[in-house]
């Protein structure tokens, strides 16, 4: 599956993009935000992520910008089958950091999910990640007021996360953000 935002263009990811995705996730402030993705992250993790089976109820993509040089990889972004129901999950590299992708990326699998027939989505950010927690809400999502206790391979270690909510009935209309998901 495929899927094209503003800027991204979001598709699946193959073995043979495991060394630029490597080159991209393999930074510690990156990976210390994530629940499954282990601290120091080799090459092999990235073909290990790039092999799992694919999805089409909770599909994950990688972040490219069409029409830059080489259509680099900035970011993954999907959705996951979680205790909850379905969860959002997504990182950007460093150097993209600040520009809006994230949030753009978030908004553009939630368009996904919506087609998909879920209804409402999930998503956890790390208590000490504030930037995370403003990338959801402007992805439509509010706090549904719960902490919960996750463990990190990034951290190896327990942290605290936020738990964030979004309702996706009743929205029509893509990654247009005068369409996007109402506050659950």
């Amino acid at each position: 599956m495929f899927h094209r935002s503003e800027r991204l263009l979001l598709r699946p990811g193959w073995l043979e993009d495991a060394g630029e995705l490597f080159a991209r996730i393999a930074d510690e402030a990156i990976v210390r935000n994530l629940a499954n993705a282990p601290w120091p992250y080799r090459q092999e993790d990235a073909e290990s992520w790039l092999a799992q089976p694919k999805s089409r109820k909770f599909p994950t993509f990688l972040l490219t910008l069409p029409g830059a040089s080489g259509s680099p990889i900035i970011g993954a972004c999907g959705l996951g089958a979680a205790e909850q129901g379905p969860e959002i999950g997504y990182w950007v590299a460093r150097d993209y950091w600040g520009q809006g992708y994230a949030t753009e990326a978030a908004r553009a699998v939630l368009s996904i999910a919506r087609t998909l027939g879920h209804r409402r989505i999930h998503s956890l950010h790390a208590a000490d990640n504030p930037a995370s927690g403003r990338v959801l809400r402007k992805a439509g999502f509010v706090p549904t007021g719960r902490l919960r206790t996750i463990h990190s391979l990034g951290r190896n270690a327990d942290m605290t996360a936020v738990e964030y909510a979004t309702e996706l009935d009743g929205c029509v209309g893509g990654d247009d953000p005068a369409m996007m998901p109402q506050a659950a």
